[in-house]
């Protein structure tokens, strides 16, 4: 079965095993844990986001089995990729893929193909493997990846609502970043319009706004497909847990990227 090496593994996070603990301890706080559906993370270097991320994932209690829904920046492969089997490797070792997990959902959902190319040199779901494996080390990973424009918005809906209905008890991983490259000021208004739809699990409200605004959020699939998993579950809203951006680390306030860690709880 396919074993996945990091492909950013010393730039976007540290590379050394210890180092990494060291700083995934330093980015997950002690909080309070709830089960919950579904998050939405970003997947930049952890140095900008991992703060986003860590207070997302001190919060949830993290099951045996996530599905990750990652954004394919690059475009490589079909539209709905699901990584079939074997494990993805990080520093922190292997996290296993659950070949019966991602059988069962091209099962329910027949357009995903199975492949790895969806996967080359792509960060957005690597990044969230170390966060789950430090709090939950014998996590087993679904990894999809979702590479299909806005005009698409149906059948991600339509991907959502299938992996609603595949069985198992599993947490969705919806990895985003928002606005990307102007100054602080738009960015946050941007963001603001984007948040507040995701807080109404609002895919009309969400696509108009990056619409409208003209949001360049690297993630709108994977958002949009947790949304529509997330009210097919149940779910009427998500919880904001921090909004941040680049500029609050780098100090460049000219351009920055903005990025959002939310909770989508369970039986809302």
């Amino acid at each position: 079965m396919p074993l996945r090496p990091p492909a950013v593994a010393g730039t976007f996070y540290p590379g050394l095993a210890e180092t990494l603990r060291r700083e995934l301890d330093g980015l997950i706080p002690a909080a309070p844990k709830e089960k919950v559906l579904a998050v939405i993370v970003p997947h930049a270097g952890y140095v900008y986001s991992g703060r986003v991320a860590g207070a997302v994932y001190a919060r949830i209690d993290v099951p045996q089995d996530v599905v990750l829904l990652c954004f394919n920046h690059r475009g490589f492969g079909p539209g709905f990729s699901i990584w079939p089997g074997g494990a993805w490797r990080t520093p922190l070792g292997d996290a296993p893929v659950n070949s019966d997990l991602a059988r069962r959902i091209k099962n329910a959902f027949q357009d995903a193909d199975y492949g790895e190319v969806g996967f080359l040199d792509e960060h957005s779901g690597e990044v969230q493997v170390p966060f789950l494996q430090r709090l939950r080390p014998d996590v087993r990973i679904a990894p999809v990846a979702l590479s299909v424009g806005m005009g698409a918005a149906a059948a991600l809906q339509d991907f959502g609502r299938a992996l609603a209905r595949v069985d198992g008890d599993f947490l969705v991983v919806g990895s985003t970043d928002l606005n990307h490259y102007e100054d602080q000021q738009t960015t946050l208004a941007k963001d603001q319009a984007v948040i507040q739809a995701i807080e109404a699990l609002d895919v009309p409200a969400l696509a108009a706004a990056i619409r409208i605004q003209e949001v360049s959020m690297c993630g709108f699939a994977p958002t949009i497909a947790t949304i529509a998993y997330a009210r097919a579950k149940g779910a009427a809203v998500a919880k904001t847990v921090m909004h941040a951006t680049s500029g609050d680390v780098s100090g460049d306030y000219d351009r920055v990227v903005g990025y959002a860690g939310m909770i989508i709880p369970c039986g809302n």
